[in-house]
């Protein structure tokens, strides 16, 4: 390693914290961090050369693939003009047209309001507040709880990571945060005081963190005719299952379900820029016109103009590359290269749903990250959720790639187990 590498490496050890990394071990002498340069279409070059497959869309955000000359003229363009402008009493053109294409992509014309803010956890917290200030503002202070799910995962701020169902990615807020009521299934919902409730949230068709775990077929539907009935507001985190994720735009399309409140980040954007948000119906905007309802939330950043027309070309690309149109054949082409993991003698199960898969292993704790630390010698990139392997490729994955990925993943499994 050159003089140079080795005072990079040197400040990077010194300086950075790095999330969801123990640092123990990232900080140990001879640990050299895997240093990502460039990256093209579902594939990423590091800092000697060597290439990996982009196994889980560089944490589940690139929808397109890397560098795609579309959403890379939109942003040279929009920089040209003016990188960010203020959200807070201002607008601009790019936020107004792609409010306006994320609209259309719902039927009915239910959602109608865009709020705008920068990651998947914000998405949601702006859900959350608006639900609840909601019925504050409609006399029914008594809807102070949400209702969440077991092992459900929403983000890692302080108020989503309260609804998460999973301790480990909780922290303080196991003990701080909403007022939060969780149940295992649809069953569990006969015992719930719903007059308490101001709102569901679930992430639909499959929990991402949990380990790619899938809800059963029309629970989606069927959580959504209870809260019609019992007038409870539907937020569906659609932050990892949006932008063609499941094989369809948005994971709710394949049940029929319009919700309250839709959370929107990740793939927005393509996987470019941080950008989210939080489509709800104008029952609920209409509850915030008076001047003493104004919702008070927002970021520095909302609604960035960068973000904004890489949004706006991505979603161009969906129609000039008829992406959608062409899912089908790809998650068709996925299950079938999956087969190799469904009678091998480690692997408890395969999950699949559109185009993400989980692989869970059939081992001790924690034998996941060492699969995937292996599978980088195969030329692939992804992180496992415990001892569940992700997969979860852009968009414009080959069928080539995906067997090249597939493959990657197989002989480390074998090499570790």
């Amino acid at each position: 390693m050159s003089a140079g590498m080795n005072d990079l490496l040197a400040l990077e050890k010194a300086h950075l914290w790095h999330p969801f990394t123990p640092m123990a071990a990232w900080c140990a002498d001879g640990h050299e961090p895997l240093r990502l340069v460039s990256g093209r279409g579902c594939t990423l070059t590091d800092h000697h050369g060597c290439e990996y497959l982009d196994g889980n869309a560089s944490i589940w955000t690139n929808v397109h693939g890397h560098a795609h000359p579309r959403i890379n003229a939109a942003i040279v363009e929009q920089l040209q003009r003016v990188a960010h402008t203020s959200f807070l009493g201002f607008t601009h053109e790019p936020a107004i047209r792609l409010a306006k294409a994320l609209v259309d992509l719902f039927p009915g014309e239910k959602l109608t309001r865009v709020f705008y803010s920068d990651n998947g956890s914000t998405a949601i917290e702006a859900a959350v507040r608006m639900a609840l200030q909601f019925w504050q503002q409609q006399g029914h202070p008594e809807r102070n709880t949400l209702l969440a799910f077991d092992r459900g995962y929403h983000g890692d701020t302080l108020g989503a990571a309260s609804l998460g169902g999973l301790p480990v990615f909780k922290g303080s807020a196991n003990d701080f945060g909403y007022q939060v009521q969780r149940v295992p299934s649809m069953e569990a919902l006969t015992a719930i005081n719903a007059k308490t409730m101001a709102a569901v949230i679930i992430e639909p068709l499959m929990q991402g963190a949990a380990g790619m775990r899938l809800w059963p077929a029309g629970m989606l539907k069927q959580l959504e005719t209870w809260c019609r009935e019992q007038d409870v507001l539907l937020i569906l985190d659609e932050v990892m299952t949006g932008f063609g994720r499941t094989g369809t735009m948005f994971a709710c399309e394949q049940e029929g379900v319009v919700p309250d409140f839709i959370a929107l980040a990740k793939g927005l954007t393509g996987g470019y820029l941080p950008l989210s948000a939080t489509l709800t119906t104008d029952r609920i905007f209409e509850a915030f016109r008076k001047p003493e309802h104004t919702f008070y939330y927002g970021h520095s950043y909302t609604a960035n103009q960068l973000g904004c027309a890489a949004a706006l070309a991505s979603l161009q690309v969906f129609k000039d590359e008829s992406l959608l149109e062409q899912l089908p054949v790809k998650v068709a082409q996925f299950s079938r290269t999956l087969e190799v993991f469904r009678e091998h003698p480690k692997v408890l199960e395969v999950r699949q749903c559109g185009m993400m898969a989980g692989i869970e292993v059939k081992s001790e704790a924690l034998v996941g990250a060492r699969i995937c630390l292996e599978a980088r010698k195969h030329g692939l990139l992804t992180r496992p959720v415990l001892n569940t392997l992700v997969l979860m490729p852009p968009l414009c994955v080959t069928h080539a790639e995906m067997q090249r990925m597939v493959q990657a993943l197989r002989l480390a499994l074998d090499e570790v187990l």
